[in-house]
């Protein structure tokens, strides 16, 4: 027995039963039909699922529905038409089309569009629509009959539907990849690390002539030819259901794919021996994306980021360090290519190392920040690829469009334009000053607790606005519906998930959920999501504005001071107080306004609140400093010392010097030193007084580099030029001397220095040190946000001649 694709069943007409883990899904034309391929990681091994029979939908306007009938057979483009009870979200009713193909779909949308005529939904992948309309996110249980395929089992004319956490029951393999290349991309290398279906691996294939290696396990390759065709056979042999590495789609994943077209080779890496498919961001990010059938490629640095992960520099040697302390085998710097050449022509065994080294930090990285079970948990409560890059708009997509089509709507489209700016979180006017025993009140998640007791919901809007009289009041003319609505339930049920993760210590859990729901309000007020509303997004930001300055006038009335809040957090000086007493007080405070919110949204609105105000933080020293030039209080920046569980003291800095990339490590280190001696009540001026001097003899050399993006390709600055564009000029004007590619015509991070002579690159220092300059933006602007609070003046500091005080 054949399946209309030539596969072959086999014998047993019986339908076979599996569960599995999603891992990818592709959507083709097959016999100008639609066909779907979902890969599940099973306990059997990898199965690929075949659906076939799907046909794709958008909707359109019933009084426009004869025009795009008459627009579509005029175009000879097949479809099936079919009245439905659905509605927009301006009441009124929408006929559905449907198509068996992708090339009659998107023709359909063009030619519809160019005739004026509104597409509603016509954006929403096939595979997408087929899971989220069963409510399957990752974990899928599915029933079909077992065709023959090499290395895999077939599941064809497949049926699917949810299925329990699998999470545990199912181990998925991972293999880290790094190549090493020339500047041209020439590869030299391939390292392979991690655990595939032959168990544990740790190999390194190299080009050259085979030398003695007791500590490495290398393959020696004949040539790059022989060291793609090598990879192809140890991906396929090993069957990884995720490749992880750093920067591996824009980096190695690339090269390798422009390497195998060059020398003639298919790159059949992926399950079924196709080659993987790439492309390029739509926008000017130069993101690439990759699709591999039946495998999942995982980029570390995009993975970090999803997962809320900050650092000065995601290069993989800084990152490593700061989370392993330790790095690479060779230094992370502008000559690095250059030794990477070095070792491949005269110690390739040395390059082998340091090859599998980068390997081993990418999956030790993984595991240290439980990196994978993050991006599991993320596609198991959202449907989320587990490869997918932000994807917010999309998570709330899946969940929320579903449960709309059953309440009889259809999803709008984007807003044209991108939408109106939308109100920020509320801001107070701060206090400054130097402060002992400062305590910091948080509402615990306070947007989402705002859209669960205020109803806020996309349709719970529109169906708001129909009976305004019995709808909860928003802001911007918005009322929502008491109970006609989905997003207050998903976030509820998220939350209740959430503390239980928090019971279980389960921190990728309880993270996931957090990073979910909290970005479900940035979803709301964003022009790239279908259900934007400002009247959504503003309900949220308006009301919070609302709470944070009401909980602000509990606390005065009750004789304490306010000094700032900031979106949801309150920050109260506790004049006066000893410190043995401040953690009652901070609990006390906590219990009263839990209560009265609750007092208050039950007798004025009859709602039940679900915001929840905690105790988090008491800063034992605290400073709010001015803004520089005035006698006003700053915004987002603060600093202070609190003790940390261990007993230590630690010290925390917000929005000041220290935490921003573009300041060197002498900014660093310096403002570290003073606030701790400020804070500790030791006199600083010997130290200030000695820093300069070491500045100025050229013992601080080492911290005075600046670190600083390009954000648009080198050569359209041209009105402004700052100073890290004319260093990264300067570099590539010696990278070209020197016959190197030019590292900055495209976006980059450049390291510079500032000289008698302007800025210089870090890697083509020529002049000497601006110490002056370092002197005055450095040390002066940090010293003069602390110093006048006790009395001291930094320039009389800086001149011995002057008096002090």
């Amino acid at each position: 027995m054949h399946t209309s694709d030539g596969a072959h069943l086999l014998s047993t007409n019986e339908r076979q039963n599996y569960q599995g883990i999603l891992l990818t899904r592709h959507c083709f034309d097959s016999q100008n039909r639609y066909q779907i391929h979902y890969w599940l990681a099973t306990q059997q091994g990898p199965i690929k699922l075949v659906v076939n029979k799907q046909q794709s939908t958008f909707f359109v306007i019933e009084s426009e529905a004869d025009k795009a009938v008459r627009t579509l057979a005029k175009a000879n483009i097949q479809y099936e038409e079919k009245a439905l009870q659905l509605k927009d979200f301006h009441q009124q009713n929408v006929v559905a089309f449907y198509f068996q193909s992708l090339k009659q779909h998107y023709a359909a949308i063009s030619e519809l569009e160019a005739s004026g005529i509104e597409v509603l939904e016509g954006d929403i992948r096939l595979p997408d629509r087929y899971l989220m309309e069963r409510f399957i996110y990752s974990n899928i249980e599915c029933t079909g009959y077992l065709s023959s395929e090499p290395g895999h089992l077939t599941l064809q004319q497949a049926q699917l539907k949810p299925s329990e956490s699998l999470r545990g029951s199912i181990a998925l393999s991972v293999l880290s990849i790094d190549i090493e290349c020339a500047y041209d991309g020439e590869l030299y290398s391939i390292g392979i690390q991690g655990t595939g279906k032959l168990g544990d691996i740790a190999l390194v294939l190299m080009v050259g002539q085979e030398q003695p290696c007791d500590d490495v396990n290398i393959h020696w390759c004949q040539d790059e030819k022989a060291l793609i065709t090598a990879f192809i056979a140890q991906i396929q042999l090993n069957d990884p259901d995720i490749l992880i590495g750093w920067n591996v789609v824009n980096f190695d994943c690339r090269i390798l794919l422009k390497r195998a077209e060059y020398l003639g080779i298919r790159l059949a890496i992926a399950r079924d021996n196709s080659v993987p498919k790439m492309r390029q961001a739509r926008d000017d990010s130069n993101q690439s994306f990759i699709s591999i059938a039946g495998r999942v490629v995982i980029d570390g640095i995009d993975a970090l980021k999803v997962a809320t992960y900050h650092f000065e520099s995601f290069a993989l040697d800084n990152v490593a360090h700061a989370l392993l302390g330790r790095g690479k085998l060779v230094d992370d710097n502008e000559n690095r290519m250059d030794e990477i050449t070095h070792d491949f022509h005269h110690n390739k065994t040395k390059l082998a190392r340091y090859n599998l080294e980068d390997c081993q930090l990418v999956s030790d990285i993984f595991v240290h920040t439980k990196l994978l079970d993050f991006l599991l948990l993320r596609s198991e409560l959202t449907g989320l690829e587990l490869d997918r890059v932000g994807g917010s708009v999309a998570a709330f997509t899946n969940l929320y469009l579903p449960k709309l089509h059953r309440a009889g709507y259809v999803a709008p489209n984007l807003p044209p334009g991108g939408g109106l700016v939308n109100p920020g979180g509320y801001v107070m006017e701060s206090q400054p000053g130097l402060y002992e025993n400062v305590i910091v009140l948080d509402f615990k998640s306070l947007y989402p607790s705002i859209i669960r007791t205020f109803k806020i919901d996309p349709m719970g809007l529109i169906e708001g606005l129909k009976a305004p009289d019995k709808a909860i009041e928003g802001f911007k003319d918005a009322y929502f519906s008491r109970d006609q609505h989905f997003l207050p339930d998903i976030i509820t049920a998220l939350w209740q998930q959430r503390d239980e993760a928090k019971k279980d210590k389960d921190s990728a859990r309880s993270q996931a959920i957090k990073i979910i729901m909290n970005s479900f309000y940035g979803v709301l007020g964003s022009g790239g999501c279908r259900f934007y509303d400002t009247r959504l997004a503003s309900s949220i930001t308006l009301r919070g504005h609302q709470i944070m300055q009401q909980t602000a006038k509990w606390i005065e009335q009750d004789g304490y001071k306010v000094i700032y809040g900031d979106t949801d957090s309150t920050f109260v000086w506790l004049d006066g107080i000893e410190q043995s007493e401040v953690a009652a007080i901070g609990i006390e405070l906590q219990d009263k306004i839990n209560t009265l919110w609750r007092v208050k949204l039950h007798d004025d609105d009859n709602l039940q609140s679900a915001l929840e105000i905690e105790f988090e933080t008491h800063f034992q020293r605290f400073l709010m400093p001015t803004i520089r030039g005035t006698e006003k209080g700053s915004k987002k920046r603060y600093a202070g010392t609190k003790l940390s569980q261990d007993g230590s003291t630690e010290l925390i800095f917000k929005g000041l010097e220290t935490v921003r990339s573009d300041w060197t490590e002498l900014a660093r280190e310096f403002q570290n030193k003073l606030y701790q001696l400020v804070f500790d009540g030791d006199d600083p001026i010997s130290y200030i007084q000695q820093t300069i001097e070491a500045l100025q003899s050229g013992q601080k050399d080492k911290l005075l580099v600046y670190r600083k993006r390009l954000r648009r390709k080198l050569a359209s600055y041209v009105k402004n030029v700052p100073p890290h564009v004319r260093a990264a000029r300067i570099a590539d004007e010696h990278n070209a001397a020197l016959g190197r590619p030019l590292q900055y015509q495209n976006k980059a991070w450049i390291q510079y220095v500032l000289t008698v002579n302007g800025p210089e690159p870090k890697q083509f220092i020529q002049s000497p040190l601006d110490y002056q300059h370092y002197i005055d933006k450095q040390i002066k602007p940090i010293a003069e946000g602390i110093l006048p609070f006790i009395g001291l003046n930094f320039e009389k500091i800086n001149n011995p001649q002057l008096s002090l005080f």
